[in-house]
């Protein structure tokens, strides 16, 4: 038990650290408070259940590096179980009992075991960091734009929280081996290891035992009240802050939010998009204070990947440095003094995002760096005008004529012309029961018009009634929305909404499309302009159609890889359904390494289809393609007509015959209806 003395210099040191350390976390949570405006808190109930289910699992954490997840468990674990350690500790520094006997022998025992196991984890991910594999795992590529205290931060901040772990709990453990060499406790068989540890004081006279007692009692407690004024500023808050992420996490990041309810609310707006820290919601400031800067949101960043300056990790690094650094005045509410592409972003990274969201799925804290991309894109848009010039004539044609190609609406059903039955619109057959929005690409590009055929002939062979928009169809607005063109996308809703309600009165339809980024947009951004339906993406209305015995196929041999589109697999989590139908063709599958929800982007998302790709080591659909490639398959399926063009500008590189031949799903099936029971690999 401490001295008298001893107890008050503890409350004293208790008192100053909460003022510092209190003071701190304060700064942080005003810091936080200052993001505009964001409801995150529907559904509250839920969203804590799921936070603490996944934090006290780890589950985000495992989802990659295993044995490093391992390692941060032990860590984790024993922090959870330290904090009625320390209590305990703390109360028999206060007051004459001993924590021993009784109930406190499965106590100590699993305190001493997590003592080992988290000097094991943090000695191991310490080795890990400052090893060649860590320096190589924590550094960024030279065209990365970094904070200017990055580099030197982040080692620093690493070796003071493992240094405070290992000082921390070493002590601990030395305090508890040195009270099993004191003949006043002795060893015990409950603490296994502090009972070994105690043969290093063997050689202290009894009496001088009590010393050191208490100085590794100070060491143990006393860190933790060093520490407190220091963990705000520090990666480890995301001890607190990361299960607070995972709470308000939103269900589908994807899913983009209106900046304004309608057009009059929108004229009204002074500001669009992000420029400074200020402007951004609250939840995107939390995602800063809550990155454990782990990069593994640079690890499956396809920029990045291929060399581009894009790092998510960065960004939200460069954030957090620059918050600390400014901490005092801008939590007082004073104004940032730079701008966002000033320190976390440069223009090149900017627009390098291919919104693939596979820096969001695997966040281990719950982040969402391609929403923070996002809303500085609107900004450069709608308040600079600043984007790449080639995104213009997009723009225009969305404007002018409801798509990006530019083309007349007249030319909307021009895919259709070679079919040999007749494809009837809304309006010629209003009682039909399936909507086939077919998208712009398959209205309008060559390649993509043998999609929108052959899924019309499943259609048709199917005996389902259906109908489509025809000249009344319009671009969806995907890519002018994460091009940062708010407005126009806006547009493009507001008249697709009105369209879609009227076609639904006479009959309510089920609308299919052979687009992922068309089903993302109908199905989950158009219910904020009033258009709530029930949307499928093509390769799951086949799977039912299959299942439902519509389809009499024939045969196939054949080996196939599939390419999950990302706005179908990971951000949509329809990975199956494709699958089924591919091997209900009878087609052997072949998996790449990537694939579902950790499949690797094509290039084409983000409006990056529309735009010159920013320079790099190599494109973003080189690496896919070489990927896909290299499974031996015959054909690369595909479910998007974007990946379709992507992995085709792929396949044009490659010698005659040596390519495998790509396909949409749809038109494998078709060749089964067909009864064309040939390998795919021939034309």
């Amino acid at each position: 038990m401490l001295t008298t003395p001893e107890k008050i210099l503890f409350v004293l040191l208790l008192l100053a650290s909460l003022y510092f350390g209190g003071g701190a976390l304060y700064r942080v949570y005003r810091a936080i408070r200052r993001g505009q405006p964001e409801d995150r808190f529907d559904g509250l109930p839920a969203r804590v259940g799921r936070a603490l289910w996944q934090t006290l699992t780890m589950q985000t954490v495992f989802k990659k590096r295993p044995w490093v997840g391992l390692l941060h468990a032990f860590v984790f674990y024993g922090f959870v179980f330290y904090l009625s350690v320390n209590l305990v500790d703390l109360l028999e520094g206060f007051f004459p009992f001993k924590a021993r006997g009784g109930f406190w022998n499965g106590y100590n025992l699993v305190a001493d075991i997590l003592t080992a196991l988290i000097l094991l984890g943090v000695i191991g991910l310490l080795v890990r960091r400052y090893s060649g594999l860590g320096r190589k795992t924590f550094s960024w590529n030279e065209k990365t734009p970094l904070h200017e205290r990055v580099r030197q931060g982040i080692p620093t901040d690493s070796a003071i929280v493992g240094g405070f772990i290992l000082f921390h709990v070493g002590s601990r453990l030395l305090h508890k081996a040195a009270q099993a060499a004191d003949p006043d406790f002795g060893p015990d068989p409950f603490q296994p290891v502090a009972s070994l540890a105690s043969n290093l004081f063997l050689w202290v006279e009894v009496d001088r035992l009590v010393v050191f007692e208490h100085l590794f009692w100070w060491f143990a407690i006393g860190s933790i009240l060093v520490f407190i004024p220091y963990f705000a500023r520090s990666k480890h808050i995301h001890l607190f802050l990361a299960p607070l992420n995972l709470a308000f996490k939103k269900e589908k990041p994807g899913a983009l939010l209106p900046i304004a309810k309608d057009f009059e609310a929108l004229e009204r707006m002074e500001k669009f998009g992000v420029a400074r820290l200020e402007d951004f919601t609250w939840p995107r400031l939390l995602d800063a204070y809550s990155c454990i800067m782990c990069n593994r949101c640079q690890e499956v960043c396809p920029a990045y990947t291929t060399g581009k300056a894009l790092s998510p990790a960065a960004i939200l690094i460069n954030e957090r440095y620059e918050l600390n650094q400014i901490l005092p005045t801008f939590a007082a509410g004073q104004e940032s003094p730079r701008p966002l592409l000033a320190f976390a972003l440069n223009e090149e990274a900017l627009w390098a995002c291919t919104t693939c969201n596979a820096c969001v799925e695997v966040c281990p804290v719950g982040n969402e760096p391609m929403l923070h991309i996002l809303d500085v894109r609107r900004e450069q848009v709608m308040m600079q005008g600043a984007f790449p010039s080639q995104l213009n004539n997009a723009f225009k044609g969305m404007e002018r004529n409801g798509n990006p190609w530019n083309l007349g609406a007249d030319k909307r059903l021009a895919w259709a012309e070679e079919l040999p039955f007749p494809v009837k619109s809304v309006s010629e057959n209003p009682e039909a029961e399936v909507l086939y929005w077919v998208g712009c690409a398959p209205a309008y590009d060559p390649r993509a018009q043998k999609t929108a055929r052959a899924f019309a002939e499943i259609l048709h062979a199917s005996g389902v009634n259906w109908a489509v928009l025809g000249k009344d169809e319009k671009c969806t607005g995907d890519a002018a929305r994460r091009a940062g063109n708010e407005f126009l996308f806006m547009q493009l809703a507001t008249e697709n909404v009105a369209t879609l309600n009227a076609a639904m009165v006479a009959r309510p339809k089920t609308i299919v499309t052979t687009c992922p980024h068309c089903f993302h947009t109908l199905a989950h951004e158009y219910k904020d302009f009033g258009g709530h339906y029930t949307v499928k993406h093509h390769t799951e209305y086949i799977a039912e159609l299959i299942e439902a015995q519509k389809l009499a196929l024939l045969p196939m041999n054949g080996t196939v890889t599939y390419h999950d589109p990302c706005y179908l697999g990971r951000h949509n989590g329809v990975l199956r359904e494709p699958r089924q139908v591919i091997q209900a063709a009878g087609l052997v599958l072949q998996e790449p390494p990537r694939h579902g929800v950790n499949s690797f982007c094509c290039g084409a998302g983000g409006a990056q289809f529309w735009k010159e790709e920013e320079p790099g080591d190599e494109r973003v659909s080189t690496h896919r393609y070489r990927e896909l490639k290299a499974t031996g398959a015959e054909t690369i399926a595909v479910g998007c007509p974007f990946c379709m063009q992507m992995m085709n500008l792929e396949t044009a590189q490659e010698p005659e015959g040596q390519a495998p031949r790509v396909l949409d799903i749809s038109e494998l099936i078709v060749e089964r209806l067909r009864g064309k029971p040939t390998s795919p690999s021939t034309d």
